[in-house]
């Protein structure tokens, strides 16, 4: 049995991206979202159009990787960097709250995360479904390609 966590995490994102942009009405980007920089730490918005479904696709997998409920501040530092502050020295700095928030929220009114009060939110059954039959998906195609990861399918 093939899991989310056994392929490519950069394959598994974007075909997973694409899942939540055709098929869940629910997870779509605010009219914000295509102005807004995701941290003071980037000098500039995304430049992918499809930007937001992608960041959904990587929180729930690391929803799915995580033992337990995570929450937004945990989010904020996962996806924060340094930020460059001219002449001196650089410093970390968390993302913005808002892009998590509004995601979490999205893929919670779509059935794929559940929130734990008091602790966060975690993958609901639905999410980790998603998440393991494109994994198979995925391995499937790999399989064409390389014969000896038959085996794990």
């Amino acid at each position: 049995m093939v899991n989310a966590l056994e392929v490519p995490a950069d394959l598994l994102i974007r075909r997973v991206a694409r899942k939540l942009k055709e098929k869940y009405p629910q997870v779509k980007p605010p009219a914000w979202a295509y102005f807004a920089k995701t941290g003071p730490h980037k000098e500039r918005p995304p430049t992918d159009r499809d930007w937001w479904y992608v960041r959904a696709a990587s929180i729930l997998r690391k929803l799915y990787k995580s033992p337990e409920p995570i929450g937004i501040e945990t989010f904020r530092t996962i996806y924060g960097g340094r930020q460059n502050r001219g002449s001196a020295p650089e410093h970390f700095r968390k993302a913005g709250g808002s892009v998590p928030r509004k995601i979490l929220q999205q893929l919670e009114e779509a059935g794929l995360v559940v929130k734990v009060p008091g602790r966060g939110r975690t993958i609901s059954p639905a999410g980790r479904s998603l998440l393991d039959t494109t994994a198979r998906e995925i391995m499937e195609e790999l399989v064409k390609t390389r014969p000896e990861l038959e085996r794990y399918l």
